[in-house]
């Protein structure tokens, strides 16, 4: 089974009406009645990316079940019911980083209905604030996939562990390896996030310097939501992959990264003709044989979707290369129990991580980073090479010499 028909198994299911905010005016617990300025609710969502929207609306159907189930407001909520919802989910397990979003998408809300905001009283940002002193605000980062692995040059070093390059090697020649393939290398090439490496298209390929390179044109990304628009490098190695991945889906226009649906066909042995028994005009007994069937060999069909790949679809195919690369032998110093472990950590963020670190081990400069990743602020991209830049720092180098 192609990972890209499943469903993510953390992707949220959405109704057919997710991108509709009147959703929250209409079926939110409320204390009162609500009135709303519909031009407002039109500029917010004209203003705003689907999915910021999928996740604001996914965020208020949580926080109005809650309010449901312990008999309280949605809307207008009170300081009282934010900070309980907080402790209560916090409760569950959520993190710090995502009760800061569920704070956000619930005083969005109130701004957009024109009511007062819960979220700036002081109990709650209080409640907060304890929450993260009793859990740690640090958010857990995606396990990075790295060209070579885990090493420190990645010019000279052998690749060890789990390495892209293993991956890539790994792949076959069949429509889905092709396309795994191609999609692993771009998204190691450019560090692009998963909604932008779907959004790509064939006419986003431009002409680059080097007659065997590409340079990919990125329209809109989760740091330019005006659509400014950006380029990113793709290196001889993705080109050749994307090539072969098009001239084997047939792929002339339109979405570059495809669903491929996969039907399989079990072999069948020859059926012998079966005898029957017929009575003849003059009562005579006639023995004849009917038609037997030819030996059917197996069979594997493809067919190549017209859209592109879902988001929530990019994570499990990566998980699906690394299981299918260590199966075939191509990770040898990983056993059983490392797959295990290493695969609990491996998103649609892994390449991107990956890219950043190895940027920072071969000696480039934060706003060399920042400029290959599109990012406008250092906060990432330095939380990325945290672990990296203790090796690398003062004390690392001391102790390297001490031996």
């Amino acid at each position: 089974m192609d990972p890209a028909t499943q469903p993510d198994e953390c992707s949220p299911v959405a109704p057919a009406a997710m991108d509709d905010l009147s959703w929250a005016v209409v079926h939110m617990r409320a204390g009162e009645r609500i009135r709303f300025n519909e031009d407002l609710i039109a500029a917010y969502q004209a203003a705003s990316s689907p999915h910021s929207i999928r996740a604001l609306k996914s965020d208020l159907e949580a926080f109005d079940l809650w309010c449901r189930r312990t008999g309280r407001s949605a809307l207008p909520a009170t300081p009282e019911t934010v900070a309980d919802y907080l402790d209560a989910r916090a409760g569950q397990g959520g993190k710090p980083a995502s009760l800061g979003r569920y704070k956000a998408s619930i005083a969005k809300i109130h701004q957009l209905l024109e009511l007062k905001d819960p979220t700036q009283a002081a109990l709650v940002k209080l409640r907060l604030r304890a929450i993260k002193r009793d859990k740690g605000s640090a958010q857990r980062q995606a396990r990075p996939l790295r060209f070579k692995g885990s090493v420190a040059d990645i010019a000279t070093d052998t690749p060890r562990g789990l390495n892209i390059r293993a991956l890539l090697d790994s792949c076959g020649e069949t429509l889905p390896e092709l396309r795994d393939r191609a999609l692993l290398s771009t998204a190691y090439d450019t560090g692009l996030r998963a909604s932008e490496l779907v959004a790509i298209q064939v006419a986003h390929m431009l002409e680059a310097t080097d007659p065997e390179a590409r340079l990919l044109l990125v329209p809109r990304s989760k740091g330019d939501p005006e659509g400014e628009g950006a380029t990113a490098f793709l290196s001889p190695r993705s080109v050749r992959a994307i090539t072969a991945w098009r001239q084997a889906a047939g792929i002339v226009e339109g979405p570059l990264f495809r669903r491929v649906q996969v039907r399989r066909t079990k072999a069948r042995p020859a059926i012998a003709g079966e005898g029957i028994a017929r009575l003849s005009a003059d009562g005579r007994l006639l023995l004849l044989r009917g038609a037997g069937k030819p030996a059917q060999p197996a069979r594997v069909d493809y067919d190549v979707g017209m859209g592109a790949l879902h988001p929530g679809s990019i994570g499990p195919l990566y998980r699906a290369m690394i299981r299918r690369a260590f199966d075939r032998g191509a990770l040898p110093d990983l056993t059983a129990d490392d797959l295990v472990r290493l695969l609990d950590g491996i998103s649609a963020h892994s390449t991107r991580v990956g890219l950043n670190q190895d940027l920072f081990v071969s000696g480039e400069e934060l706003a060399g980073i920042m400029d290959a990743l599109r990012w406008k602020s250092p906060r990432m991209p330095l939380a990325y090479n945290r672990n990296l830049a203790a090796e690398q720092g003062a004390a690392g180098r001391l102790m390297a010499k001490l031996g």
